[in-house]
């Protein structure tokens, strides 16, 4: 079927927490959000089907985890990343941050390093330091646009480190790791004892023929290392149903991780996400390929904005997510000023830069996954406030 993804839905009516908190997190009702990471988009059809089927039902009590559930998975991440995963090593999971939060708690000491490249996405600080544990910072060098590794600066934080959280394909900057990259950071936190925890929830957004790499399929020494966060919440917008899979490269670790989780008495998906997942992964395709060349064209249509008509806001068309870094340092405002211009000169929700790395100033990231119309409101909403500046 073809799906519309230029029609506006009021989400103020389904409790979206990108419009509901506005007032919360901005002070307003009235800003464009653009910030939160889910989609404006209602999601692929077999899905809606499979939850209204559900919802019929009438009768929703503790749900069990068929099989299916994980080879669905299993079929799509063959299918779209070629990577070979054995279901007894899959666990379920509330969410990919969640994973990570585990894994931080249960894999490192109390006061125990955990490496992060920034600018990352914020969770990466506060799940950390809410578990007693040291950030360790590596920044990615930016040049004339570009961003990149340190190798130097991050070979000396692993030394440090005891567990490095790699975000791939990367949040807020879009980067999609190839493959020499992704071998060359595996081979230095081997060398240097570090475990390796991959956020690759993005993985199914990718633009420009780049192609995501599972940081586990790179070799089986690597994969032996490396505990790998995914979901189809991102790729299908299902954020709000909380279900995501984690990876294991050993039954050991899958058991400590299964038992972390059965302490909370977290064991089961709801009634509604396994019918959405299944739905997605098996049914879900032919709606992502249409999503992906209309959020490619809203990053064109953003930076084309920029470069013609507010050429003192820079950004570019990222390789992934559906994120724009917006460099605005040429506004000459601090991070409160640049704050306050986005949301009371300009109307617009955006997240701060600084959230992603506590020493940077003057960057903001534009959530994109929206109808084009409300991209153009956005942005001539910027321009009028950039020519007041």
């Amino acid at each position: 079927m073809q799906y519309n993804f230029d029609q506006v839905i009021d989400r103020s009516r389904n409790l979206s927490a990108k419009y509901d908190e506005r007032l919360r997190k901005f002070g307003r009702e009235d800003v464009i959000p653009l910030w939160i990471a889910d989609m404006d988009f209602k999601t692929a059809q077999p899905i809606i089907d499979a939850l209204k089927a559900r919802a019929e039902e009438g009768l929703w009590g503790y749900t069990a985890r068929p099989a299916s559930y994980f080879e669905a998975i299993r079929s799509w991440q063959r299918r779209r990343n070629g990577w070979e995963i054995d279901p007894a090593l899959m666990s379920f999971s509330p969410g990919v941050v969640q994973t990570l939060a585990a894994m931080v708690r249960l894999y490192t000491p109390q006061g125990g390093a955990v490496l992060i490249q920034t600018p990352v996405y914020g969770e990466f600080y506060d799940m950390t330091e809410a578990a007693g544990r040291t950030v360790l910072e590596s920044p990615l060098v930016e040049r004339g646009g570009t961003w990149s590794v340190d190798w130097d600066g991050f070979e000396e934080k692993l030394r440090q480190a005891d567990l490095f959280l790699l975000c791939s394909p990367h949040n807020p900057l879009g980067i999609v790791w190839t493959e020499e990259e992704l071998r060359r950071m595996m081979a230095l936190c081997l060398k240097h004892h570090v475990l390796v925890v991959s956020d690759e929830i993005h993985s199914d957004l990718i633009f420009h023929g780049k192609k995501h790499i599972p940081t586990a399929s790179l070799s089986p020494e690597i994969a032996a290392h490396v505990v790998t966060g995914i979901s189809g919440t991102k790729t299908f917008n299902l954020a709000g149903l909380q279900a995501s899979t984690a990876v294991f490269p050993n039954p050991h670790m899958k058991a400590v991780f299964d038992r972390f989780w059965a302490g909370l008495d977290i064991l089961r998906n709801n009634a509604f996400s396994v019918a959405a997942m299944e739905a997605a992964f098996t049914q879900g395709e032919e709606w992502l390929e249409q999503l992906l060349p209309y959020i490619s064209a809203n990053f064109d249509f953003v930076v084309d904005y920029c470069e013609t008509r507010i050429p003192r806001i820079r950004t570019y068309a990222p390789d992934a997510t559906y994120l724009m870094w917006l460099d605005c340092r040429e506004l000459g405002l601090d991070n409160h000023e640049l704050r306050r211009f986005m949301i009371h000169e300009a109307g617009l929700g955006l997240n701060e830069g600084c959230a992603f790395g506590r020493s940077l100033s003057g960057y903001m990231r534009l959530n994109a996954a929206c109808p084009r119309s409300v991209l153009a409101q956005a942005m001539g909403q910027l321009e009028a406030a950039v020519a007041r500046l």
